[in-house]
């Protein structure tokens, strides 16, 4: 059954439903599955629940769930789950600058932290064509440091879309992350909302925003990725945010 369903007498409705579980965590899944039958059988009933409780872990960390992604000119939609944690003008990476890349100026970083129990699956913040794909290996530092952007293990990506505009965002690994997965490779084209690529175990994104382009979110804020409005093109007014 579809997550949205349109009724000849009314409007459409949302329905909730189960998450899928993305087939790199399958693999996982099954090993803890297996390990869990084992102490079962071998070690003791007290420790098999536990390993129960973290078999379902590791299925709920690799969910999929469907994301209704906003369509409208301008929009840059949150690529990651989680909470944001800084939003500050720094230069961009150099991976991400050059003659058919960003300008080597101070951008607006947003940065997205997703702890364990976040989804990891990562979604492009536009609709475009994937310039660059740039994979660095590094530390595995806390991903809610500052420092971590510069010294973690990283995957810096370029989107551009149709009409001229780039986004750069980067996968940052963190302290329990040991694996960068992508899903595309220079070349790709992608819709807003699109899937990928993931981090395996906790991390964070930092998306750099185009000149003249506001946040549209605050610090301490959760985002969604594919649904959370990042920022509208040319839109610089800013967002705060008030904790209550």
């Amino acid at each position: 059954m579809s997550s949205l369903e349109t009724r000849p007498d009314t409007t459409p409705s949302a329905q909730w439903r189960w998450p899928s579980v993305h087939p790199e965590g399958r693999k996982f899944a099954l090993i803890a599955a297996c390990i869990t039958l084992l102490v079962f059988w071998f070690v003791s009933d007290a420790l098999g629940w536990i390993c129960v409780g973290i078999t379902i872990w590791v299925l709920a960390f690799f969910r999929d769930p469907i994301r209704s992604v906003p369509q409208g000119k301008g929009l840059i939609i949150a690529p990651a789950d989680g909470l944001i944690t800084m939003i500050e003008r720094v230069l961009p990476p150099r991976e991400l600058v050059g003659e058919d890349a960003l300008a080597a100026e101070p951008l607006m970083r947003v940065s997205i932290f997703m702890s364990v129990f976040d989804v990891h699956i990562n979604r492009a913040p536009i609709g475009g064509t994937i310039r660059r794909v740039v994979y660095i290996s590094g530390k595995f530092l806390n991903a809610s440091l500052d420092k971590a952007s510069e010294e973690n293990e990283r995957q810096h990506l370029l989107v551009e879309g149709a009409d001229g505009t780039r986004i750069g965002f980067t996968q940052i690994a963190g302290l329990v992350a040991r694996r960068i997965v992508p899903f595309v490779k220079p070349g790709d084209i992608v819709a807003a909302g699109q899937r990928v690529g993931l981090i395996r175990f906790g991390s964070r994104v930092d998306v750099y925003l185009p000149a003249g382009t506001a946040p549209q979110v605050a610090l301490g804020q959760r985002s969604i990725a594919g649904e959370t409005i990042l920022g509208r093109l040319g839109d610089g007014e800013v967002v705060t945010g008030v904790a209550q």
